[in-house]
């Protein structure tokens, strides 16, 4: 009889089990994909349940309530997005996440250069923010102690202004926007301004979003700024609040450590931490339409120090004369190059 009774008990055990079983879901959609391709994602319920409706978003955005179908992805920007699936059953809801990452649509252009003129440059710098602007060259240099800004005669190398940072912030990118000069420090969390006739600093300004300080430049209505991940922001000059941002990648990866950048006829310029290379960015999407690998530039340099950090580190572009000048931390010259296509 007991063995019966227990039976019986396990019996209806199950049935509640049954009757009370969840619905479960699983969202189908890529990890990555290129944005010449549909994008395609739907909702499976795997117990062979039905629900009563399905809404998807993309970055909080709806952008379907139909289950199952593709969408063109070509206007949006690259990096890592959110695709959402909230899905509505019994009177409930439930919401699905999946990262999904945007990949640009062709392979970079691969460029080699051609060396134009070679000047002098102080090897003391650890250039962090390289300008061009009315004939002469801006910098920032890093280090705590050793940060300034200054500003440089091109063809001797010789500093005519200098103002030096409070030996506890490491100076990092600078513009120049509206005869001011915006100049980043690295973990400081904070910027500067400055008078640029006199070098007076004006003003500071905190950071937002950004993780950290790196390169600045500007267009001809925001400053855009590196923060030393894939991610490059675009601030008010006004009052240098983070606005929106792209992200830079290839039709296959993400480039990090984004450094010392110049904006170039509607393009971004920027350097790779640790790297002697210049990648050409879409400053709309964030796709990396070009690479520069100037490795033969850094032999034509002193390196006897044997430091790691003594790489490629600043871009400044002359737009009267179509001339642009590199040079690196702590190299002993200035380049100014031409960057040509490979065939």
């Amino acid at each position: 009889m007991s063995l019966r009774i227990s039976a019986l008990f396990l019996s209806i055990s199950l049935l509640i089990i049954g009757c009370n079983e969840d619905i479960e879901f699983k969202f189908n959609s890529p990890k990555k994909i290129n944005i010449d391709k549909k994008l395609s994602f739907s909702v499976q319920e795997l117990n062979g349940k039905e629900f009563d409706s399905i809404e998807f978003k993309l970055d909080g955005k709806k952008i379907a309530t139909q289950n199952g179908i593709e969408i063109n992805i070509q206007n949006e920007i690259l990096g890592k997005h959110t695709l959402t699936a909230v899905v509505y059953y019994e009177g409930k809801s439930k919401s699905l996440h999946n990262a999904i990452y945007f990949l640009a649509d062709k392979k970079p252009i691969i460029y080699d250069f051609k060396l134009i003129n070679t000047f002098p440059h102080d090897a003391k710098a650890f250039t962090q923010g390289f300008e061009y602007h009315n004939g002469f060259l801006y910098e920032s240099t890093g280090q705590k102690g050793q940060s300034s800004i200054r500003k440089t005669e091109i063809t001797t190398g010789k500093v005519l202004q200098q103002q030096d940072l409070d030996a506890k912030y490491f100076g990092e990118g600078i513009t120049i926007f509206n005869n001011k000069i915006h100049q980043l420090t690295w973990q400081g969390k904070i910027g500067f301004v400055y008078d640029l006739e006199s070098f007076e600093q004006e003003g500071s300004f905190s950071y937002g979003k950004s993780v950290e300080g790196w390169g600045l430049t500007h267009n001809d209505k925001e400053l855009i700024k590196s923060d030393g991940t894939e991610r490059i922001w675009f601030l008010t000059p006004e009052n240098h609040k983070e606005i929106h941002f792209i992200e830079a990648y290839t039709n296959k990866r993400k480039a990090e450590q984004l450094n010392e950048i110049e904006y170039i006829n509607g393009k971004i310029y920027a350097n790779i931490w640790q790297k002697n290379t210049i990648i050409i960015i879409d400053p709309k999407n964030g796709t990396i339409e070009g690479v520069a690998n100037l490795n033969e530039l850094s032999k034509l340099v002193d390196h006897s120090a044997n430091n790691k950090d003594y790489v490629l580190n600043g871009i400044a572009y002359d737009q009267e004369n179509n001339r642009l000048f590199v040079t690196g931390k702590n190299w002993n010259k200035t380049f100014e190059i031409e960057l040509v296509a490979k065939k």
